[in-house]
């Protein structure tokens, strides 16, 4: 079943191959959520410190009743966070709103502050990672990666430390797949997150995807969902709804590879800016 499927990063680190995503939920909303992502089967969870909702997440987690080490927890370094000890002490926040003393993935969640999209943050990025190799030597983080990184943000991090991400968290969904960053990173052996898998909602009146999805007595955010795992990325769906929650990881059926290719030209212009995560 899909709840029990795993990618196995280069490290050798298991990771719950579709997690559950919380960005845009109200710290009791996150906190409903979570507990019935984690009740319908879901044992990887996703936030960020900029969320404002990782202290719900954790209460949440702990709430459950599932044992901490069978939860893959994720979090992020704020986008406008750069350098050695702001990385560090980013960390120990998060870890403290979390209640947890080590984390699972941790990763950089821009190359660049939100403010200013584009910004050369080489150097800041370069000293960031260093911080979370760091951390990730001494144990503290079990796999390490980034977010909405291009190769051009990807290789300096590598130059400088021998050691490249496990992860990249893009934005990733039928009818904009970031092709460039995708093949670079599945070249390299760094898995492709991918969040916003449902486009926000925005490709679900798609008529060649609401076709598909009728002929396989799915619903379209499931073919969009399964469409991810295809591509052999990792989808990160989010909901505070439980009934979608619950159908979001009935994900067990297979999409014929003529469907697939249909599906790889559905194309939405409206939908190529970036999303923030």
């Amino acid at each position: 079943m899909i709840k029990d499927l795993d990618y196995v990063l280069y490290n050798g680190v298991k990771i719950p191959a579709v997690g559950f995503g919380t960005w845009q939920s109200a710290p009791n909303d996150a906190y409903t959520a979570v507990l019935a992502a984690i009740k319908a089967g879901y044992r990887h969870i996703d936030t960020a410190l900029v969320y404002e909702n990782e202290e719900a997440v954790g209460k949440a987690i702990k709430d459950s009743g599932v044992k901490r080490e069978d939860i893959f927890i994720t979090t992020k370094l704020p986008a406008d966070k750069k350098g050695y000890d702001v990385a560090i002490e980013c960390f120990n926040t998060s870890c403290k709103n979390l209640g947890v003393d080590y984390l699972d993935l941790y990763l950089i969640h821009a190359p660049w502050p939100w403010s200013n999209i584009g910004q050369d943050c080489t150097e800041g990025n370069i000293e960031s990672w260093k911080a979370m190799v760091d951390l990730y030597n001494q144990g503290k983080i079990k796999a390490i990666g980034v977010s909405n990184f291009h190769p051009e943000n990807i290789e300096p991090l590598i130059k400088a430390t021998n050691v490249k991400p496990m992860v990249n968290q893009i934005r990733f969904f039928l009818g904009n797949t970031q092709p460039k960053v995708t093949n670079y990173c599945q070249d390299n052996d760094i898995l492709v997150e991918a969040y916003s898998p449902l486009a926000t909602g925005k490709m679900l009146n798609n008529p060649t995807l609401i076709e598909i999805a009728n002929k396989y007595n799915v619903s379209p955010a499931k073919i969009c969902l399964r469409y991810c795992l295809e591509k052999k990325t990792l989808p990160l769906p989010k909901s505070i709804h439980e009934e979608r929650i619950i159908d979001n990881l009935a994900l067990d059926f297979d999409i014929d590879k003529d469907d697939i290719i249909r599906l790889d030209g559905v194309h939405e212009e409206s939908l190529d800016k970036p999303l923030r995560s």
